[in-house]
């Protein structure tokens, strides 16, 4: 199985969303695709921010920031969101399947986005349980909108989070840039992580973390009830596996970023050989790579269309030759 991570080149949303729905939407999973080239709004954290139920954002130089009234790039935020689905319910009319969309996480939003005065919202605890509340209720919404709109529709929400290592481990710089925030515990992040899920478990049929930096916290996700793990296969430590392998015995897919963006390849095993090698070296058996969703790595929004859409089919091609090594 294959899909996609969510951020394509260019501004053409019908066009991204055809061609989604043809590499992907037989036996894959397509997605609700996201141009961040149109501009502020289109980004991973004001596309979110602006859709927040009771809250109101703006846009200034230093980033997206809470405020009492939302401006203009809000409204085009928002503007966008409504055009997406537009153009998804006309590409997918008909459609009965998997379907995947993504939002900002809890960690990465209240990492960037900012309080009134200026500092990150994630170093007030009440802003915090705040917006992570506003988060679920809306993707909660969003999820329910997709499902109207394509009702034959098996709905994956995926959170990006790569900014949750950097959150954990107390790198977050304070707005002078003299010091750094304090470390988010574990638990308290844990509990961000289930607020969301569980709002949302109600109206998506499965949710996974997408993680595209280093240090992927696998033991937090693994605490998270049902929730699956992306990741970029090229960042994984040795000794992260051992904490993978136990996330796919308990029967949670890996959504595993194996193909590299920069990828030259002609044939899709110079990629899934190393995979499945690792795959072997930590005991897992050939038959669980049935729950192995692959993707591209981070980055197809940087690609030329042309070069973003070749390593679209090559991901597909990677699927395959995994699931040949399963019926073997």
């Amino acid at each position: 199985m294959a899909s996609g991570v969510g951020s394509l080149p260019g501004t053409d949303v019908q066009g991204a969303a055809r061609a989604v729905r043809e590499l992907y939407g037989d036996g894959g999973v397509p997605y609700l695709v996201e141009l961040p080239a149109r501009g502020p709004g289109a980004d991973l954290i004001g596309r979110t921010a602006a859709q927040l139920t009771g809250l109101a954002v703006d846009l200034q130089p230093a980033g997206w920031r809470l405020t009492d009234g939302s401006g203009r790039d809000a409204s085009r935020a928002r503007a966008f969101l409504r055009e997406d689905l537009d153009v998804l319910a006309e590409v997918y009319d008909g459609y009965a399947g998997s379907l995947k969309v993504q939002s900002c996480g809890p960690w990465t939003l209240v990492a960037t986005l900012a309080l009134p005065r200026g500092e990150r919202v994630v170093s007030d605890p009440g802003a915090v349980r705040d917006v992570i509340q506003s988060l679920a209720d809306t993707v909660a919404e969003h999820v329910a909108q997709v499902r109207r709109l394509v009702p034959g529709a098996r709905v994956t929400v995926q959170w990006d989070e790569p900014g949750l290592p950097a959150v954990l481990a107390g790198r977050l710089p304070t707005v002078s840039g003299f010091g750094s925030l304090r470390a988010v515990d574990g638990n308290f992040a844990r509990d961000g992580l289930t607020r969301v899920t569980e709002t949302v478990a109600g109206q998506a049929d499965s949710q996974v973390m997408h993680c595209c930096a280093a240090d992927v916290p696998v033991p937090l996700v693994r605490q998270v009830d049902g929730l699956e793990l992306a990741l970029d296969t090229s960042l994984v430590r040795t000794a992260q596996w051992d904490g993978i392998a136990e996330l796919v015995e308990s029967g949670r897919r890996l959504w595993a970023g194996l193909v590299p963006t920069g990828s030259t390849a002609r044939h899709p095993r110079d990629h899934v050989d190393p995979f499945v090698e690792q795959w072997h070296r930590v005991g897992l058996e050939p038959a669980l790579l049935e729950q192995v969703v692959v993707t591209p790595a981070c980055g197809l929004a940087g690609l030329s269309p042309a070069d973003a859409s070749r390593i679209g089919r090559l991901t597909v091609d990677a699927a395959h030759a995994i699931r040949d090594v399963v019926e073997q």
